[in-house]
């Protein structure tokens, strides 16, 4: 069993992830913003990560490049979750690390898939 580190703001949105991985047979580990999350995984040390973009204290971009500068997130697979279609954002995530992401609104079957991809 892989243990995914989800993070996100809005409680409803979180629940919802933690839901579907679950029901995909993952372990998950929950935080509700940036900061929190960097926390966690230090703690957990987890397979996978997906992070929103958009969230108070610190954002899903803010917390790729801190966890990059972890031991812990060197090498862990991070998913950014985001409505953005920005070329920018996709060119500024991916240069500070991020492995993918995935579109909002939650496509449960499409998280799944590259999360079993990922890890």
């Amino acid at each position: 069993m892989s243990v995914v580190l989800a993070v996100d703001d809005s409680p409803a949105l979180l629940g919802l992830l933690v839901k579907c991985l679950r029901l995909g047979g993952h372990e998950v580990i929950s935080a509700k913003n940036g900061r929190e999350a960097l926390e966690k995984l230090q703690q957990h040390k987890p397979d996978i990560v997906v992070t929103d973009l958009n969230m108070p204290i610190m954002t899903g971009l803010d917390f790729i490049e801190a966890a990059r500068a972890e031991p812990e997130g060197q090498g862990v697979p991070i998913l950014l979750l985001t409505s953005e279609t920005a070329s920018s954002l996709h060119e500024r995530a991916r240069r500070i690390g991020a492995t993918g992401w995935i579109p909002k609104p939650l496509d449960g079957p499409r998280l799944l898939a590259l999360v079993a991809d990922m890890i």
